[in-house]
């Protein structure tokens, strides 16, 4: 029988969280870690080390290493993902709980195991892996046993996971490398050429977060925010438009229209009539940008809507296939054939 420490974990880009049967969520924090450059002793990690980027000396990193939806540093992600899990269940003298994984899709076989390999270290009995567009599939409730096509698009920091899905299925899908970093880093870009403003990717977050959009708002917003004057270099503080934002993504979000389109030139015809009628379901912390819902329908002349709760939707469709394995195991990944190497 199960233990109530049975656990879903989402490995993302940007953040891990947890949800424990039984109870939900129960820890979400930044997938960040903090170093000594000199000696790679780990000094912190998730929140407090978060809090640490673009404020440390010149000996300390604080950095992420997950990125671009793949595994930079893995070390540090094993590392990263036993303390968290470790975290939010405790140790364990004689129960050992089991848990399903949701990890970005680039990472690799080998990755895979080897995570699967840590997650068994911190505890685990067995170590199941879940798709990631299946798992946000689950937690936006759609339909996993009906024969009409499905097309979600799961934004997260690093990548956006485009799947296309009938009877419980993947059939088409792509991995575009797009996603808020990709945001992110546009503001950076733009603020630098149009304003010779040099930001970190804290304040581009926040400019993105509370005045950015994907097509020109119909009131216009603004945002003080301080960077450093790159001709001068003082710091200088200047009024940003939620215009100059929608202009500075407008790349990434146009990148992102072009892989959606291209998964829908693959996909069967019967499946597309389905999609063009029931439109695209847009999960992930990205799909919480303001209008990209109608810049996506509009350039596609698809219906477009976003999740109920597109931050949680994988972790929540991890949870729900932990708390209901006789009806969604099938869609679950052994983990102990790939610690077999099978």
């Amino acid at each position: 029988m199960a233990s109530i420490s049975d656990i879903a974990v989402d490995l993302g880009t940007s953040q891990i969280l947890i949800y424990m049967k039984g109870k939900g969520i129960i820890l979400r924090e930044p997938t960040v870690v903090a170093i000594d450059r000199d000696t790679r002793d780990i000094l912190a990690f998730g929140e407090e080390a978060r809090r640490m980027i673009g404020r440390t000396p010149g000996n300390i990193l604080a950095i992420r290493p997950l990125r671009d939806g793949t595994i930079s540093d893995y070390e540090l992600v094993s590392y990263m993902l036993k303390s968290f899990v470790l975290k939010a269940i405790g140790k364990h003298m004689f129960a050992r709980p089991r848990a399903i994984l949701a990890l970005p899709t680039s990472v690799n076989e080998m990755e895979k195991r080897s995570l699967i390999s840590t997650m068994f270290d911190a505890g685990m009995r067995r170590t199941q892996l879940l798709n990631r567009s299946l798992a946000a599939a689950l937690g936006a409730g759609l339909p996993m046993d009906e024969a009409y096509g499905t097309m979600i698009v799961d934004i997260s920091a690093g990548v956006t996971d485009i799947a296309v899905m009938s009877f419980g299925k993947v059939i088409v899908s792509d991995c575009a490398k797009v996603g808020g970093d990709r945001f992110d880093d546009a503001i950076i870009r733009h603020l630098r050429r149009k304003h010779n403003l040099l930001i970190g990717e804290r304040t581009a977050e926040a400019l993105k977060i509370n005045i950015g959009c994907a097509i020109p708002r119909n009131e216009q917003l603004y945002m003080e925010v301080t960077g450093r004057n790159l001709i001068t270099g003082l710091p200088k503080t200047m009024r940003i438009t939620s215009d100059d934002i929608s202009e500075a993504i407008d790349d990434p979000v146009q990148q992102l229209i072009e892989s959606i389109h291209g998964v829908l030139e693959h996909t069967p015809a019967e499946l597309a009539a389905d999609i063009f009628e029931y439109g695209i379901l847009l999960s992930g912390g990205g799909a919480e940008l303001f209008g990209l819902c109608e810049a996506i329908a509009d350039a596609l002349k698809v219906p477009c809507s976003c999740a109920e709760d597109p931050q949680n939707n994988v972790v929540m469709g991890c949870g729900r296939a932990l708390e209901n394995l006789h009806d969604l195991g099938q869609f679950l990944d052994d983990g102990r054939r790939r610690l077999m190497g099978r």
